[in-house]
């Protein structure tokens, strides 16, 4: 082992003493720090992976859309089956409308399906709570569980739907009636939002109630297993008339995923700071350690250490507690992100209640998605930091001149 490394260590740990206060303190603060950033990161990653995963399995990996609408779906639907990598493709109509129940109102997304080949897409049976998706004809809708609880709808009750075509005729005069449907089962997606603001009926309902005829607004595009969506969106767009294009689930939600990847980011940027007050506590108690072993310094000049070897001493310190920090902080993160849902419940329990929080927080069910990139970045981040900050004590201790440091008092 050099003596540098060696000498690093053994003031790191010194003889004598189990836990050395010093070593103690400043790994504890890098471990702090790269906790702090592996949970949060995690933690972040793990809502747009959850968004991502319940986009794709409701809406496919891409999306085939028209200004004005697709006019004869049959036919684009034939053309996009014919590209290899595509395991199925299904039409789709969306839009929000007035649902009333025993005079009770809400305004939920409502979205038309083409039953024949909406399982080839997304399968929507096993959402559905109560009911069956066999029981879903142009007379009935599905409706999210949340959205039933509030309008008082369960399976088997009648609601009324206003369109924004009823507006429109009304506008001019004319009548147009609000179209009564039964409840045909109850849909949960496990996502607050989406559960409380969904209602599913048949593609030819939809296409009704917003006077679409036979045109539809999209066709939803399931990929092959193992084949990457934004190379397959390069494979069908050549293929499709010029006034329609194929994008990515991402795109389609890109505004949505935008703000997620800015708070990761803002998040990250945020408690970057620990680390870097980390790693200033270090600097300042290695520049007290130069000082206080200016004449052991001097001893190791006086026998032949060059400036460079004495300065990789102080170096190598910070790289050590550096390394320890960052280990134990991956470790207790591993740990926190473990129990990161009994942690939520404890928190919940002690503030407003786990009903409040899940209803203003949208969650009591803390996701969480660990990327490696995440976690390389964090490691060596952390650990370049440690070590830099070990170079302004290195250098102090460089230019010391063994005989002025004999004699330091």
């Amino acid at each position: 082992m050099p003596w540098p490394l060696y000498l690093a260590l053994k003031q790191l740990f010194p003889s004598g003493r189990r836990f050395p206060f010093f070593t103690f303190m400043s790994g504890l603060g890098v471990a702090v720090g790269v906790m702090m950033l592996h949970v949060a990161t995690s933690v972040m990653g793990g809502f747009g992976y959850e968004i991502r995963r319940m986009i794709v399995d409701t809406q496919g990996e891409i999306q085939v859309v028209a200004r004005g609408g697709i006019e004869d779906p049959a036919a684009t639907m034939a053309t996009v089956r014919a590209v290899p990598g595509v395991a199925g493709v299904t039409p789709s109509v969306e839009g929000v409308v007035m649902v009333m129940h025993r005079n009770v109102p809400a305004y939920p997304r409502i979205r038309g399906v083409d039953l024949a080949t909406v399982g080839e897409v997304f399968s929507l049976d096993r959402f559905i709570v109560r009911g069956s998706l066999d029981d879903l004809d142009d007379d009935s809708v599905i409706l999210s569980t949340t959205l039933a609880r509030e309008i008082g709808a369960g399976v088997g009750a009648e609601i009324e739907i206003y369109s924004p075509l009823l507006i429109e005729r009304m506008s001019r005069d004319e009548v147009l009636l609000p179209k009564v449907v039964r409840v045909a089962g109850l849909i949960e997606f496990g996502h607050k939002q989406f559960d409380s603001t969904t209602v599913i009926t048949t593609l030819r309902t939809m296409q009704e109630l917003y006077g679409y005829s036979t045109a539809v607004q999209s066709l939803n595009v399931r990929i092959a297993p193992g084949r990457d969506e934004y190379e397959m969106v390069k494979e069908i767009n050549p293929k499709l008339p010029w006034e329609m294009r194929a994008q990515t689930w991402f795109v389609t939600n890109a505004e949505f995923q935008s703000i997620i990847q800015f708070e990761k980011y803002m998040v990250f940027f945020l408690l970057t700071f620990i680390v870097v007050v980390a790693a200033l506590s270090i600097m300042s108690s290695l520049l007290i350690s130069v000082v206080r072993k200016t004449r052991e310094i001097g001893l190791v000049g006086a026998l032949g250490g060059r400036g460079r070897d004495v300065a990789l001493c102080f170096c190598a310190q910070g790289l050590v507690l550096g390394i320890v920090g960052t280990a134990l902080g991956l470790g207790i993160g591993e740990i926190v992100l473990h129990y990161r849902n009994d942690i939520v419940r404890v928190l919940a329990g002690l503030t407003v209640g786990e009903e409040v929080f899940q209803q203003f927080y949208l969650f009591v069910n803390l996701p969480a998605h660990t990327l490696m990139f995440d976690v390389i970045v964090i490691t060596i981040g952390s650990i370049l930091a440690s070590t830099l900050a070990g170079v302004v004590p290195a250098w102090r201790a460089a230019r010391l001149k063994p005989v002025e440091a004999l004699r330091h008092e």
